[in-house]
């Protein structure tokens, strides 16, 4: 039984959700359908209670659950950068309706040029495309089609609000397309995002927990299962792995990886991104989460003997760049600084915006320069580009 009043901090909570929103009292109250009079007298403290339905409306307006508009929050929010207010924007603020009246044909038409510029890692551009596409994905309702489409841009969102470590919208962006997931595969890909997200913060037992019950509620029947139950489940378990190794649970983590490589061995080939997936999954994507282990472990020599043995094979994709970004760092933990800024310039050569917005590349070259006492044109180069002093 839900309880008929929401409790003490709703006022405190919803004036800061509402400024992060960047909402006005009047906008909330045009959104939320609730009397202005009410939202003001709750943000100074006047009442400190409301019915639960008032409280419901509110939440729904600002797009969060309503545990999250009465529950306290101490967590300083920052400021979003400004080339990724408008896609925020586009995940948190209340729906607004289209001047013309969207059609499902018609957003799906976009999702080319979306998917191609996420993919390319083209994330200024991406962000641009995205934000009225899920404007107008917003208002085609709640058929399955159309939740199908929502879920997928807002994966997309949430994914690229990451890399770019807007975790508050990247989260608020998870949690809706999770609500709107059709299907188990099309959820899992969500929680994949969402745990990686969560290991990002640091949040560690958090992301253990969520992607090791995903894991366990989406395993298939081994004799049955397609290859892409076979990646969500992989999937999964990958990012459990991570967030145990990462806990100091290397015993589970061992035991998430072995099983992740046997799933990797049962799908027999890597598969390519898909509709459902953001990721590719096969035993070379799996290679590269194995490799990431022994940088954690502080076995740096594993990292560049198990990138020697797979060069060649390696086909380019954010995977790909991040293991690239593990190699680099592994050549840093052994001095080859040379070697450790020949990988990043790879990187810079072929994913220029991607690498830009990653803070581990950041830390690996201000690492190497550091430890320089000169530093050559292609340092300074890559200083310059990744914002890195000198």
């Amino acid at each position: 039984m839900m309880p008929e009043h929401a409790d003490t901090h709703i006022g405190t909570r919803m004036r800061e959700i509402r400024k992060r929103r960047g909402l006005s009292q009047s906008d909330l109250s045009g959104a939320a359908g609730v009397s202005l009079s009410l939202i003001r007298k709750l943000e100074q403290g006047q009442l400190h209670t409301t019915r639960m339905e008032t409280a419901h409306k509110l939440a729904r307006a600002m797009r969060v659950h309503t545990s999250q508009l009465l529950d306290r929050d101490d967590v300083q929010h920052p400021e979003p950068s400004e080339p990724w207010l408008p896609l925020r924007q586009a995940v948190e603020a209340p729906a607004i309706e289209p001047d013309e009246e969207p059609t499902i044909a018609g957003v799906q038409a976009l999702l080319p040029a979306i998917r191609k510029s996420y993919f390319a890692n083209r994330l200024a551009e991406l962000s641009t495309l995205l934000g009225p596409a899920l404007r107008d994905a917003d208002a085609l309702g709640d058929s399955q089609p159309a939740r199908t489409l929502r879920a997928h841009l807002l994966q997309i969102a949430g994914s690229a609000l990451t890399q770019v470590r807007e975790f508050d919208a990247a989260e608020s962006a998870l949690r809706r397309a999770l609500d709107d997931a059709p299907d188990r595969i099309r959820g899992a890909a969500v929680v994949t995002t969402w745990s990686w997200l969560l290991v990002r913060q640091g949040r560690l037992a958090e992301a253990r927990t969520l992607a090791t019950r995903w894991a366990d509620d989406t395993e298939p029947r081994i004799s049955r299962a397609t290859p892409e139950e076979l990646a969500a489940w992989g999937w999964l378990l990958l990012q459990a792995s991570a967030a145990c190794l990462r806990d100091n649970r290397r015993g589970e983590a061992a035991d998430m990886m072995r099983l992740a490589q046997s799933v990797s061995i049962l799908t027999g080939r890597e598969l390519p991104r898909g509709q459902d997936r953001l990721t590719t999954w096969g035993p070379a994507t799996v290679g590269y989460k194995a490799a990431e282990r022994y940088v954690v472990l502080d076995q740096p020599d594993r990292v560049v003997a198990m990138a020697r043995r797979g060069k060649g094979s390696q086909k380019a994709s954010t995977e790909y760049w991040r293991h690239r970004l593990d190699v680099a760092k592994a050549h840093t933990l052994l001095r080859q600084y040379t070697e450790a800024v020949d990988t990043l310039s790879g990187i810079q050569a072929q994913a220029p915006e991607w690498l830009t917005s990653q803070r581990y590349a950041q830390d690996i070259l201000a690492d190497v320069i550091g430890r320089r006492r000169t530093l050559t044109p292609q340092m300074r180069d890559l200083a310059d580009a990744l914002s890195v002093p000198v």
